[in-house]
């Protein structure tokens, strides 16, 4: 009887059989899946990993040997062993470029260059220097027209028509906002100066509208003059006219120059000038132009090839945004070709230059005013305020006062170059904080324009020198209108590579201040008083919080940049821990669309209550070390009246608060580059240094390596 066979005898008979050859099925590697409980990895976790911190290691080390080798090599021949030592200088690198050491005071710095730019003054220098040069951010080039010519021709300040487009009245061509708050300033300075004993004339303002409007100018011969402006020679032939101009000459172009150029100014408000521009490379080839000829014509550097040679320190905003230090890092390094550059912001540079370690500095510019809180050489992030006003904001308010009371040179238009010099230098001369200079005076002026003869006016002056400079404090009396026009228009912000979103930096202090201007959000379908039926509803005023309110009190938890948006469906509830992010992420989404505009003197408080983080040490510390710098606040009697706005406000600290100018006698308006050369020049800096080899490999990446503040 035969048995039945199995299956593997069948399957044998007829080959099917499996067999093991011990060949894999795929010659590609195959990796196994990692052990998630229990993986480990050094990937960028130790500093000889990343190249700038590795190259930073490496020069020390170098140092070392290269000291320990002199020493050596004097023990030898018999000297003394501290007289081979290398000379040891806190100001500079000590060495030069080429490896040797310095001797003498002459090469301290002498290789650095430091470059603050602002909306309206570049300011540039060797850190050698002991002031620096002061340069128009301005460059003039060849257009169809002048820009006082464009528009229609249109002037500045602003004025309105009648139907038929003839002038209408002084007191009506502003608006009937600006009419009333400027009657409400004017009161309000009478009851302040009869509460104060000051003698107060009841009909003031009657003297002088009376003498203004019938003050004509005397006209002065050109060859009588003795005072004549050198004017910005255009050649004949028009092909010859240079393309573009940079600096002082740029504003000293006659308005009827052949060919005609126009004024292109690339920072305004601290932001760049989108609204002139149709192209950002023609922006960022202003900047370029305007600094490189800086360099060429006050340096006295005229061959691109020596800049090899030199490093350079560029000052930024507290509030910065990252294109701007990225594109600045590229032209410094691409373009002019450094060897090496160095990022400082510009409160922390102003405590470099004053000598102070602690303090709050409140740098009043141009178009943009910063207040920042410093610590032991680090800007404290949460106490960063920006604020788009300065001096240019007071000088146009200046003139509009002026013209309200019926200024004699009616036809002033500050779009036009020579008017725009005599304003900044009518407000310079005339206004102050003093109000025991408030009366009734006589000035004069002088108009001197390009290809006619010198006018000279004769004016009287009240409470305008006065009011204009108090705009700091009432900022709705600046003109805010076109200020945002233009924004985002050509660069894009800065956007977080893995989550998508904003990636400037935020601070708590600026979300506060936007969230306070910023309108409420839409909720439960209202949107400023619109039903999403399509109905409207009349929308229910708004009354502002009070902002010290918050910020002062001690249960409040510190407001973070980073929270955690609300969810879009209104049934998720919001975690009780997340409620107070909401506002700082409003106030981050809305950035580039409100406009942070505060008081001057509600902004610092609101700045160092977010620097003290409710210790009342650094409270009282803060309030006993303000500084302020800026050109904008280099008014008479500006830091009086300041200190007496904060100790009305906080009657609790007033024994406290002091308002300080920078120390040595220096320039308030030149303290920030004097930090930067300061700077520059020490040797504990030189970690911060971004060098060539690695800007090559790297690029801006080492930003996040080499900046002294949290990239």
């Amino acid at each position: 009887m035969v048995g039945k066979k199995s299956g593997k005898a069948l399957l044998r008979e007829e080959g099917l059989e499996r067999t093991d050859n011990n060949m894999d099925l795929t010659t590609w590697p195959q990796v196994h899946m990692i052990n998630q409980k229990n993986y480990y990895t050094e990937y960028l976790k130790r500093d000889d990993q990343i190249l700038p911190l590795r190259l930073i290691q490496e020069e020390r080390r170098n140092q070392m040997i290269s000291k320990a080798k002199d020493r050596d090599r004097n023990l030898a021949q018999g000297a003394d062993a501290e007289a081979g030592q290398d000379i040891d200088m806190d100001d500079d690198m000590g060495m030069e470029e080429g490896g040797e050491p310095i001797s003498g005071q002459e090469a301290v710095g002498s290789k650095v260059i430091v470059v603050h730019p602002g909306s309206q003054n570049l300011r540039i220098g060797l850190a050698s220097d002991a002031l620096p040069k002061t340069v128009p951010m301005v460059i003039a080039r060849r257009w169809k027209a002048s820009e006082s010519e464009e528009d229609g021709g249109r002037p500045s300040p602003k004025r309105r028509k009648l139907d038929n487009g003839a002038e209408m009245e002084p007191e009506k061509m502003f608006g009937e906002d600006f009419s009333r708050q400027y009657a409400q300033m004017c009161a309000d300075l009478k009851v302040h100066m009869r509460a104060n004993k000051r003698r107060v004339l009841p009909n003031s303002k009657e003297l002088i509208v009376n003498y203004n409007k019938r003050a004509p100018p005397d006209t002065i011969p050109m060859h009588n003059d003795p005072l004549q402006i050198d004017w910005t020679e255009i050649p004949a032939n028009p092909k010859e006219a240079p393309g573009y101009i940079c600096g002082k000459e740029a504003l000293r172009i006659p308005e009827k120059s052949n060919p005609r150029y126009k004024l292109f100014w690339p920072l305004r408000h601290g932001w760049y000038n989108e609204d002139d521009y149709e192209d950002k490379r023609d922006l960022y080839d202003d900047i370029s132009a305007i600094i490189e000829e800086a360099i060429k014509s006050q340096l006295g550097l005229r061959k691109k090839r020596d800049w090899a040679h030199y490093g350079c320190v560029f000052v930024v905003p507290d509030l910065y945004e990252r294109q701007y230090v990225i594109q600045a890092l590229h032209m410094l390094m691409q373009d002019f070709g450094f060897s090496k550059v160095s990022f400082i912001q510009e409160s922390l540079a102003a405590t470099f230059g004053a000598g102070f370690i602690a303090s709050c500095v409140v740098d009043v510019g141009a178009q943009k005013t910063s207040v920042c809180c410093i610590e032991e050489g680090m800007c404290i992030e949460n106490s960063r305020i920006n604020l788009k006003y300065g001096g240019s904001d007071v000088t146009e308010t200046f003139i509009k006062m002026m013209l309200f009371d019926h200024f004699p040179y009616s036809e002033i238009n500050l779009r036009r170059r020579y008017d725009f010099l005599l304003a900044e230098e009518l407000k310079t001369r005339f206004c102050t904080m003093n109000e025991q200079d408030i009366s009734p005076q006589l000035f004069e002026f002088h108009l001197r324009a390009s290809g006619h003869d010198t006018r000279k006016y004769t004016f009287k002056t009240y409470d305008e020198v006065l009011l204009a400079p108090q705009g700091y404090f009432e900022p709705t009396i600046f003109d805010h209108e076109i200020k945002l026009r233009g924004r985002r228009k050509l660069i894009r912000p800065s956007r977080d590579l893995y989550e998508g979103g904003p990636n400037d930096p935020v601070s708590a202090a600026q979300s506060a201040v936007i969230a306070l201007i910023a309108p409420p959000p839409p909720t439960n379908g209202h949107n400023n008083g619109e039903v999403a039926d399509g109905t409207s509803t009349p929308a229910v005023e708004k009354k502002a919080p009070n902002l010290f309110a918050k910020v002062n009190d001690p249960d409040r938890a510190s407001a973070s940049a980073g929270g955690t948006p609300a969810p879009e469906d209104e049934d998720t509830p919001i975690p009780q821990g997340e409620e107070k992010a909401a506002p700082n992420v409003l106030a981050t989404t809305m950035r580039d669309d409100v406009l942070p505009i505060l008081p001057l003197d509600q902004a610092i408080l609101t700045s160092i209550s977010h620097g003290a983080r409710g210790e009342e040490r650094k409270m009282r510390e803060y309030l006993g070390q303000i500084m302020v710098i800026g050109g904008g606040a280099q008014i008479p009697g500006f830091y009086a009246f300041l200190e007496q706005r904060l100790k009305e406000l906080r009657p609790g600290w007033a024994k406290d608060i002091l308002i300080g100018t920078p120390p040595r006698e220096l320039d308030p308006q030149g303290v920030i580059w004097k930090g930067g050369s300061v700077f520059g020049k020490l040797r504990s800096s030189s970690d911060s240094w971004i060098g060539r080899m690695e800007y090559d490999r790297l690029g801006a990446r080492l930003l996040a390596y080499k900046c002294m503040w949290a990239w």
